[in-house]
């Protein structure tokens, strides 16, 4: 009895934390097929890229909740970082890298995997 009692509490703890998640943590498609993870780096949520040429590198940080952040991204091909924005609507995920304060912006719907 005592042991149920125990494992039911434990499951309960655990789904807990995991129902804690932000939003954003997790693995996303980007429309070019390439998987980024973004996970908790102190007070930010850090993108590493999962796979393809630069598999291991970090191409951003994004700090925010209730699914709408705010950071920066890196186009790690042309090695130049953007002020970035995204807003999290379910299992998609609206990402923008802007230049010249704002005026020319480009936007990816990436998907949650």
């Amino acid at each position: 009895m005592v042991r149920k009692l125990f494992l039911t509490a434990a499951f309960l703890a655990a789904a807990t934390v995991a129902s804690q998640a932000d939003a954003i943590e997790g693995n996303w498609k980007r429309p070019t097929g390439a998987i980024v993870k973004f996970q908790s780096c102190g007070a930010a949520y850090c993108a590493i890229v999962q796979t393809g040429e630069f598999a291991g590198k970090q191409a951003g940080t994004m700090a925010g909740k209730n699914g709408v952040y705010r950071g920066s991204l890196t186009d790690l091909k042309e090695k130049k970082t953007y002020k970035g924005k995204a807003k999290i609507n379910g299992g998609t995920m609206s990402m923008s890298g802007c230049v010249l304060g704002g005026l020319i912006c480009k936007t990816e719907a990436w998907v949650k995997q």
